[in-house]
């Protein structure tokens, strides 16, 4: 159907005819993007102007405008209409009637509409004190009627914003970044809001009110493709909902990358993202001109003051700093930072002899120096050297490694300097592998950063540990490279060691430094996954981590590294009783690899408070437990006062008459009760001479997920009764389970248990990961019971949603199991959390 044909369509039949003519336009599949929304805005006009001219009739000094996006001519299919409806002010009567006429039609279709009926003065009054008016004015379009009587309009809204753009400006200013802060930038959410994110459609059209101010103007280059690719993807969020939503929430993303054609949801979102950070980055630089002109304003009438109308006064109104009197802006000043670069107005530039064209190092030189001063980069520098660099040789010279060293080291001004470099491709012609990771997501509740961001975040935690390691310049390349393997297909850490290694080689670094790099890549998780999953007693465990590091120096930047990159991923990746496991194992490992003997574990001699409790266990032929809350000191940061102990979690202590079903009791109590599990030991008792029976000793760590700890008293009592039967754990859980909100659309993945080969001489370790579920460590110990093995200990790790566990089972002699019945165990506790 033509163009043609749909507007004879609206003409012939009114509303019905506009209703039949928009759904054949939405479902056209051959148009799409720009020619589909400036459509959509055509036949909407044609419908509203026959709407118009049939109720006015007769009357004069009235037109209908459309304003904000529909005012753009951008209709995305849910889109509301923004409509004004101006007149004179002659026939107030017969304005409402003509309102009446044009409002109700649109309401009768379901379409949404922000409406208002204004003179020319109330509408610029109207605007004056609402800046988001004034904003939806500034793209005022004529549909029908007084034609002059819109241009005046326009003309006077134009007018208005130029004159008070000093006050107005700063106040859409404020108005974005008070959005970003409660949207958060839209460049890494998992569903984020095309519009109101920073970096969304709302900056961007807050950047051509910059523009239409004559002030500043922004960084054009990719800036309409970034706006048009947003608009895109709003469109087939709107298609594929059937709703007015901005929201890309995770369970729609497939069927909008679907209507887009592209290959999947990550595809999509590394297209909004990148969309994203192109007007992120304009924002960015067009607010830092916009203050830099403000503050030009606002010094020249105070110079003018002060200098009068003769010149040999104004070159005597600068004084020794450089400043003009009066505590002005440095008049024309040029501050050396580096060779070549230079600060000048609150920005790091060129120098007028700088050659990038002949000095490849430029550059990173230039980076290095702005991060070091906290200054952004300018524009014009960064563009000028993006057209005229000449590429590194390979590999680098000394002085390119030691200043992205020092970039790295630079700390937070590292983020911004980094970004500007980015914006012009320069990264990725120094850094080729980071095309991969750029703007790639990650679908991961624990990471709030694409993986690119996360790799700098990660320099930036890292350049404050480098008083704590002898080669601080392996640290920070180690945490720029650390997840380079992302990019890849199978196992980031195996991929990101060969891509570690030739880009290290490729920079500068020897042969031995390339090979501890390697290490620090392929070992970044080593760490953490151990302290939190293995038994550090078990002398295998400390031994196979010795093994992979290799060196005391290695351990130490991996030390470092590992926790460089839990605080850079997001709040739930690190903790306290996270740090102090890792702690505790590096510890060990730096024993053996200094040449100790670790002794084979032997079972620890009962404190007192275990033996009061296990006689008193046998005496009462029931369960007794203790309660006891555990911190570590506060870290100390060099001239900040310590500050209170940190909580590492409380220590439930529990003897048992042994009995079977132990374990699936006192976990599902604990769940029943909403205690977080983070470690868990079992053991045999051996009581003293004269006492009669035999107790299981339980030593857990827990935490409340929220709220207080509940009292021993009450946990003692639900434990008795469910030893006894009384208590249906299952079902109470089950309950809570069933009252959980389910997030439609959201199908979590399915568990996986498998057994760790060689992970110990004494026992059997399997390792589940699952959805993270109140009652999921009952499920598997009650699991582990039915298969009739024994559990020495578990150790329990949550990440977000996902729970990664490790249990050290033996036969009930002791023993580890045999390979065919770790398999048999794992693959039924497999079946069981699945099914």
């Amino acid at each position: 159907m033509t163009s043609t044909d749909v507007h004879k369509d609206v003409e012939d039949s009114g509303p019905s005819g506009y209703a039949a003519a928009r759904l054949r336009l939405l479902q056209e599949g051959a148009r799409s993007g720009p020619p589909r929304r400036s459509a959509l805005a055509d036949l909407t006009d044609d419908w509203l102007s026959g709407l118009f001219t049939a109720g006015a009739e007769a009357l004069r000094g009235v037109s209908l405008i459309a304003v904000g996006g529909y005012g753009r001519g951008e209709l995305s299919p849910r889109s509301d209409l923004d409509l004004v409806l101006l007149h004179d002010g002659s026939d107030a009567g017969a304005v409402a009637a003509l309102a009446d006429r044009i409002w109700y039609p649109v309401w009768d279709l379901g379409l949404a509409l922000d409406h208002s009926v204004r003179t020319p003065a109330e509408a610029r009054k109207t605007a004056a004190e609402d800046l988001k008016v004034q904003l939806g004015l500034l793209d005022a379009r004529h549909i029908a009627g007084d034609l002059g009587l819109t241009a005046g309009l326009r003309t006077a809204v134009l007018a208005d914003w130029r004159n008070q753009a000093p006050k107005r400006l700063p106040e859409l200013q404020e108005l974005c970044a008070e959005r970003a802060e409660r949207q958060g930038e839209l460049q890494y959410l998992l569903e984020p809001d095309l519009k109101e994110a920073r970096g969304g459609l709302r900056d961007a059209t807050a950047l051509r009110a910059v523009a239409a101010s004559w002030l500043a103007d922004a960084p054009r280059e990719g800036l309409d493709d970034a706006r048009r690719r947003l608009l895109d993807v709003r469109d087939a969020l709107h298609l594929t909902t059937g709703r007015a939503t901005d929201r890309l929430a995770l369970q729609e993303q497939d069927q909008v990358a679907a209507e887009l054609g592209l290959l999947d949801a990550d595809t999509l979102l590394r297209q909004v993202y990148e969309a994203a950070r192109v007007i992120s980055y304009a924002s960015d630089v067009t607010w830092r001109e916009v203050g830099r002109v403000l503050r030009s304003r606002a010094v020249r009438p105070r110079l003018r003051k002060l200098v009068g109308e003769r010149s040999d006064f104004l070159r005597r109104a600068v004084v020794g700093d450089g400043r003009a009197l009066g505590g002005g802006k440095p008049v024309a000043e040029r501050s050396p930072l580096a060779e070549g670069v230079v600060e000048q107005d609150g920005e790091v530039v060129l120098a007028r002899a700088a050659r990038p064209d002949r000095d490849p190092v430029l550059p990173l030189r230039a980076a290095a120096a702005a991060a070091q001063a906290g200054l952004p980069l300018s524009l014009h520098a960064v563009r000028r050297m993006a057209a005229g660099v000449r590429p590194l040789p390979t590999p680098w010279p000394s002085e390119a490694r030691e200043q992205l060293v020092t970039l790295l080291g630079s700390g937070q001004p590292t983020i911004d300097v980094w970004e500007a470099l980015e914006a012009e491709g320069l990264i990725t012609r120094m850094l080729p592998d980071w095309e991969r990771v750029r703007c790639r997501p990650q679908r991961n509740a624990v990471h709030i950063w694409t993986v690119d961001r996360h790799l700098i975040e990660t320099a930036v935690r890292a350049s404050e540990f480098t008083r704590r390691v002898h080669r601080p310049d392996l640290l920070l390349v180690a945490a720029l490279l650390h997840d380079i393997g992302k990019g890849w297909p199978g196992d980031h850490s195996v991929a990101g060691e060969i891509i570690a290694k030739d880009v290290a080689a490729r920079i500068g670094f020897d042969r031995d430094d390339v090979a501890v790099l390697a290490t620090l890549v392929r070992h970044h998780l080593l760490l953490v996954d151990t302290a939190t999953r293995r038994d550090l007693e078990d002398p295998a465990t400390v031994r196979s981590v010795a093994e992979a590091v290799g060196s005391q120096g290695t351990l130490e930047l991996l030390h470092a590294l590992t926790e460089a990159d839990a605080l850079a991923t997001g709040p739930a990746a690190w903790s306290s009783w996270r740090g102090s496991l890792v702690a505790d194992l590096v510890k060990r490992v730096a024993a053996v690899l200094a040449g100790d003997d670790l002794d084979e574990p032997e079972a620890a001699a009962p404190t007192a408070e275990q033996e009061r409790l296990a006689i008193e266990a046998v005496a009462t032929g029931s369960p007794v437990l203790s309660l006891r809350a555990q911190t570590e000191p506060p870290a100390l940061v060099e001239g900040q006062p310590a500050g209170d102990p940190e909580p590492l979690g409380v220590e439930l202590l529990i003897a048992v008459p042994d009995q079977p079903r132990v374990l699936p009791a006192v976990a599902g109590v604990l769940a029943v009760h909403r205690l977080t599990v983070r470690t868990a030991e079992l053991r045999a008792l051996d009581l003293p001479d004269g006492v009669e029976g035999s107790v299981l000793l339980l030593n857990w760590r827990v935490a409340a997920q929220y709220g207080s700890l509940p009292q021993a008293a009450r946990l003692r009592a639900d434990l008795v009764r469910a030893l006894d039967g009384s208590l249906d754990v299952a079902g109470r859980l089950a309950e809570r389970d069933a009252a959980y909100p389910r997030r439609r659309g959201v199908i979590a993945p399915a568990a996986r248990v498998t057994v760790a080969s060689a992970a110990s001489r004494h026992a059997t370790v399997i390792e589940v990961r699952a959805q993270d579920a109140p009652g999921l460590l009952f499920r598997i110990g009650r699991a582990l019971e039915d298969a009739g093995v024994r559990m020495r200990s578990a150790h329990v790790s949550t990440l977000g949603a996902n729970a990664v566990d490790a249990f050290y089972v033996t036969d009930g002699k002791g023993a580890p199991l045999g390979a065919g019945e770790a398999a048999s165990v794992a693959r039924k506790l497999e079946e069981t959390l699945r099914g």
